[in-house]
């Protein structure tokens, strides 16, 4: 429905979450955790192609004769892209099954997470994809305004209340203000800043994590309503066409 709304625009992200909660609401163990996720990413890529559903079923899904998912997309079929925490083995099946991945980075040092980055691509090479086809993103929290001080002004106070109040749940520290500037530098995981500053970062981590993509969360928190449309405008205008401009050349 979404692919139709957008006229072909939908893609679907799908990963096993940081949020385990919901599994004795919908009767399901952890134990199953791995297993289930396999087992319904496989049937979510049989139902996305257009033939006539022929699933021989598994350990958690009866079998499924002779059925297709409906209303069918704008696409042949909808992008679907593994999402990931930073675990090896989320990594490695996302190769395996020539599926792009998005590597979510909200916090500490993102060259950490390079070696993931690596593994993937050479994961994606050994299965034998083809090359042209080959995508990977990084998904961080971020926030552009004007200049580097008013972004990181506008941003830090609900990013931090979010955080904080997770962490009150989670046993992690309160979130900070001197902790939040200290993840805006150069390589922090937050993407902070004046429209300059974005395009400089951004391209910086094209060119050590070869990356493809890259998705900006700046919804975190309760930002006023004015200055996110200036943020989304100033992504829109300033940052990716920078950005693009650079990729191209």
């Amino acid at each position: 429905m979404l692919d139709n709304l957008s006229v072909g625009r939908a893609e679907v992200m799908v990963g096993r979450g940081a949020f385990v909660e919901s599994f004795p609401l919908v009767g399901l163990e952890m134990s199953d955790y791995e297993s289930l996720f396999s087992e319904k990413l496989e049937l979510l890529m049989e139902l996305n192609r257009p033939e006539l559903l022929a699933w021989p079923g598994g350990r958690h899904t009866p079998p499924i004769q002779g059925c297709r998912a409906f209303p069918r997309p704008v696409q042949r079929e909808l992008p679907v892209w593994i999402g990931s925490g930073g675990t090896p083995s989320s990594v490695m099946r996302a190769a395996k099954l020539g599926l792009p991945l998005a590597i979510g980075i909200i916090g500490g040092d993102t060259g950490r997470f390079q070696p993931l980055f690596q593994a993937y691509r050479h994961g994606w090479n050994e299965a034998g994809h083809d090359p042209s086809s080959f995508q990977v993103a990084m998904t961080v929290h971020g926030f552009v305004a004007a200049t580097d001080q008013r972004a990181a002004d506008i941003y830090s106070g609900p990013h931090n209340e979010v955080m904080t109040r997770l962490g009150a749940e989670r046993g992690w520290p309160p979130a900070t203000r001197q902790g939040f500037d200290a993840q805006t530098g150069p390589t922090g995981a937050f993407f902070v800043g004046s429209p300059n500053a974005l395009v400089e970062k951004i391209l910086a981590h094209r060119e050590n994590f070869g990356i493809t993509r890259i998705a900006l969360q700046m919804g975190v928190g309760i930002i006023e309503h004015r200055d996110m449309l200036d943020a989304i405008e100033l992504l829109g205008t300033k940052v990716a066409p920078e950005v693009r401009r650079h990729a191209e050349r």
